[in-house]
């Protein structure tokens, strides 16, 4: 090399060293040997945000719809405090029970990561994500979950019941839950159910509880013989469209990755929820002479379901016969709970019942041999893992359905689990939170009178 190039290099590589900052070298090489990648890290926080938007506004304004509208404050506040309350418990003790290390049997976390003790924000040597990450990730899981259950007890629930419900629920059901299926040596998990995103931990934990809850709350004043009609149907298909996008987190997010499986996910999200909308929509048609948007909204949210355990297991030719089936199976449900006699306020369970039911046993049918650890399933020849499936989808029943009744046994003890009857009749959103959604309804009375 020259002479005279020296002093240019060390002129170059002074200003290098003081506009580069220090401590980039060293983020690199810390990224390198830790396996973080940037690309997945930002897809999970994303995916995490959209999951949240499910609740509040998505959840929250089709439920919020769906109920008449001296109610539908009380709807919107009982889903924006499921996030408040369960944002700060699953940091306290709800992340430890469903992840942390067995305590014994594949029943249950320890309490090592209490309060996040341990769940650092940097990735290890063989994660490609930080544990806060996934952590954060999970909780908004946890948020919706127990909020879909608000669909069976509105208009007649007390506000302080359900908050000691919800704290007593997402500790002592959904995180146990979550640890059988996906936490570390989980029983469910080892006995090798599949469940991409949560067919039995959200759908079917919420559907189960939700039908004790409606019948111990029994039904609303007036049930079958007053009109009780949605009283927006533009807010359930507003809140049943931000649903639709924001299970695009729920399931391709599952991935963990930026990867090939979350593309899959995505796909087979939005193919199943095309189907199960023109299944519902159909099956309405013919049985009831009009296809309605609350219909169409409502399929939606079942192929959305449906579709949930599956989504990175199966083809997207598979994702259209679990959509459509789930649509036609979903709707008969909703119209047969009238002669089961029980007041599922806005139909969780046959919806997140029915179509989590469904979808994890279609799980168990279509599972592709590539896309899965074990042989597939039925149709790739492993009819086993139908029969893991169900095995699953009972153990859900028994812990949703004797836990649920347990705690609502003991809230009813403490608080009482409904409001009185004149509450009830003036509406949840006066007599609860002293507010009103509307100055007057659509005949021009006042919310909380009668015209």
């Amino acid at each position: 090399m020259p002479i005279g190039f020296q002093p240019v290099l060390r002129l170059v590589a002074s200003l290098a060293l003081i506009l580069i900052p220090r401590g980039a070298f060293a983020q690199e090489a810390e990224a390198a040997v830790s396996g973080l990648n940037s690309g997945d890290v930002a897809w999970v926080l994303t995916s995490s945000a959209i999951v949240l938007m499910m609740t509040i506004p998505g959840l929250a304004l089709f439920y919020g719809g769906l109920v008449r509208g001296k109610n539908v404050l009380s709807i919107l506040m009982l889903c924006f405090v499921t996030a408040a309350v369960v944002s700060v418990t699953w940091v306290l003790w709800g992340y430890s029970i469903a992840f942390g290390p067995d305590a014994g049997g594949g029943l249950i976390g320890d309490l090592s990561l209490i309060g996040l003790r341990g769940v650092g924000w940097e990735a290890g040597p063989d994660e490609n994500i930080p544990p806060q990450t996934f952590m954060v990730f999970q909780l908004m899981f946890a948020i919706i979950t127990p909020a879909l259950i608000v669909g069976a007890i509105a208009e007649r629930m007390k506000f302080s019941a359900f908050l000691l419900f919800l704290v007593l629920w997402t500790t002592f059901i959904y995180s146990p839950l979550c640890h059988w299926v996906w936490g570390p040596d989980g029983w469910l998990g080892a006995m090798g159910t599949l469940d991409f995103a949560g067919g039995t931990v959200v759908h079917i934990s919420s559907g189960t509880s939700a039908l004790v809850a409606a019948i111990m709350l029994g039904k609303r004043r007036g049930y079958g013989r007053e009109p009780m009609q949605p009283h927006n149907v533009p807010f359930v298909i507003i809140g049943a469209s931000l649903l639709w996008v924001g299970w695009f987190g729920f399931n391709a997010g599952s991935a963990l990755a930026a990867d090939g499986i979350a593309t899959l996910a995505f796909v087979n999200t939005n193919t199943a929820t095309g189907a199960a909308v023109l299944g519902w929509m159909f099956s309405e048609w013919i049985s009831r002479g009009k296809p309605t948007a609350v219909g169409a909204a409502t399929g939606a949210v079942a192929g959305l379901v449906a579709i949930t355990p599956a989504a990175g297991f199966v083809e997207p030719w598979a994702a259209i016969i679990i959509g459509a089936v789930a649509g036609f199976l979903c709707f008969k449900a909703c119209s047969f709970k009238a002669k089961l006699g029980y007041d599922d306020a806005l139909d969780v369970v046959g919806v997140h019942g029915v179509g989590g039911t469904w979808g994890a046993i279609a799980t168990g049918i279509f599972a592709s041999t590539s896309l899965t650890d074990g042989g597939g399933g039925l149709l790739t020849g492993n009819g086993g893992q139908v029969i893991t499936q169900i095995k699953a989808i009972l153990a859900t029943y028994l812990l949703c359905g004797i836990g649920s009744y347990v705690i609502l046994l003991i809230v009813k003890r403490i608080t009482g689990l409904r409001v009185d009857e004149e509450a009830e009749s003036m509406g949840l959103d006066l007599t609860l939170h002293a507010e009103a959604a509307y100055t007057t309804t659509a005949s021009g009375s006042p919310i909380g009178e009668r015209p």
